[in-house]
């Protein structure tokens, strides 16, 4: 459940405004299944990117022994006003009731908090600005002991006009880890309207050749009729002509 505090009023007056489209497009890729190196690539290589701000939930499953990209976004509500902004990542594992910080990032430093997360975060939210919008991190070499619920702070402070205000944005994710991956509903879906294509255009293409193989092999049954009829008139012919001619 995601949990959004706001403590001013004039925050909640500001409009939507363009953001970081290719850090939310290396989102996706990674949500959807792209290879990890590719929606890396994407996320990295436009930290400055401006587009529209999607706030994209992260996903929640992640594979043991593999890596998996937490996902935290918490848009500003106009581009233009000026931000400072630190994330921190707590971890409350499966049956406890507190959390414990495991991450601190403050551009452009990122800090690794507890040890059972040693050398296995790895930042890959927003850089080369205070202004963070995208919060999220890698975890490496996932165990099973990483299930439990993560949640994600922003602290940000608004450069405004009359006075600087400070928000705090809070975000939790509920990470399950597995030992295989859980195929999706509408893959398996997919791949079954692929087969049932493939099977529909073989036979569609079975029945093609088919009429094409009957209808040449009637046309040639057809030809080979009118040649023997031609023959067989010729004949008729030959012996019409013969009839004429008398012997003394």
């Amino acid at each position: 459940m995601n949990e959004t505090i706001w403590q001013s009023d004039a925050v909640h007056r500001q409009r939507a405004g363009p953001g970081q489209r290719a850090h939310i497009l290396g989102l996706k890729a990674c949500h959807m299944g792209q290879p990890l190196g590719q929606c890396l690539h994407i996320i990295s290589v436009a930290p400055q990117a401006l587009a529209g701000c999607s706030e994209v939930d992260s996903m929640t499953e992640a594979v043991a022994g593999e890596s998996f990209l937490l996902g935290c976004i918490s848009c500003k509500l106009r581009e233009e006003v000026e931000a400072s902004t630190s994330v921190f990542w707590y971890f409350k594992p499966a049956g406890e009731e507190e959390f414990v910080q495991i991450f601190l990032y403050n551009n452009p430093i990122s800090i690794i908090l507890h040890e059972d997360f040693k050398d296995r975060l790895e930042w890959q939210g927003t850089k080369g600005t205070d202004d963070v919008q995208i919060g999220a991190i890698m975890i490496h070499n996932v165990t099973f002991n990483d299930t439990g619920t993560y949640r994600c702070v922003f602290e940000r402070t608004l450069s405004l006009p009359l006075d600087d205000e400070h928000v705090t944005v809070t975000k939790d994710v509920e990470l399950s880890v597995v030992a295989v991956a859980n195929r999706e509903l509408t893959a398996v879906i997919s791949e079954i309207m692929m087969y049932v294509l493939i099977v529909t255009l073989q036979l569609w293409l079975i029945g093609v050749l088919i009429y094409c193989y009957k209808k040449i092999w009637a046309e040639n049954e057809a030809r080979e009729a009118r040649k023997a009829l031609k023959a067989q008139n010729k004949g008729v012919d030959l012996k019409d002509t013969c009839d004429g001619v008398h012997l003394e």
